[in-house]
């Protein structure tokens, strides 16, 4: 299992908004970089949801239901979507201030490339901010709210 972190701005879609639908389609990603991490995506894979812009927090996590497939709002043909599930909100909220001032976290990549919309999370980062959330495991079939 592979671990991410997918970045959505509250106004437009917010943690609120993915419960309600449980799942649906993670679109509009047009970066490159971005854009080959969901290539990467697995089924059952997990990936923290963080609210930029308004927040600046990991609220909770997803599970990477549907692999890659093309956006069909995209012109050019180049880019494309994952589905993810809701799964578990995190019972106190990991603010990218925390994230900041753990040295254990020094080295993600929310901290180096904190622009990057889709990243990778490595699971010494996901264990790491599981425990400052309060997840005690976060697994697909875990209680959502």
């Amino acid at each position: 299992m592979n671990y991410w972190l997918v970045k959505s701005e509250p106004v437009k879609w917010s943690w609120d908004d993915q419960v309600k639908s449980k799942t649906t389609f993670w679109d509009g990603v047009r970066n490159y970089m971005a854009a080959n991490n969901m290539k990467a995506m697995r089924n059952g894979d997990l990936a923290f949801f963080y609210h930029s812009n308004e927040g600046k927090e990991i609220v909770g996590v997803v599970e990477i239901t549907k692999e890659f497939y093309l956006d069909p709002k995209d012109e050019t043909g180049k880019f494309g979507m994952v589905d993810v599930t809701a799964v578990e909100k995190l019972p106190t909220p990991v603010t990218l201030a925390q994230i900041k001032a753990d040295p254990a976290l020094a080295d993600m990549v929310l901290v180096k490339n904190s622009r990057l919309s889709v990243q990778p999370v490595t699971p010494a980062e996901w264990k790491r901010i599981s425990g400052l959330g309060g997840l005690v495991a976060a697994r697909p079939g875990s209680t959502i709210s």
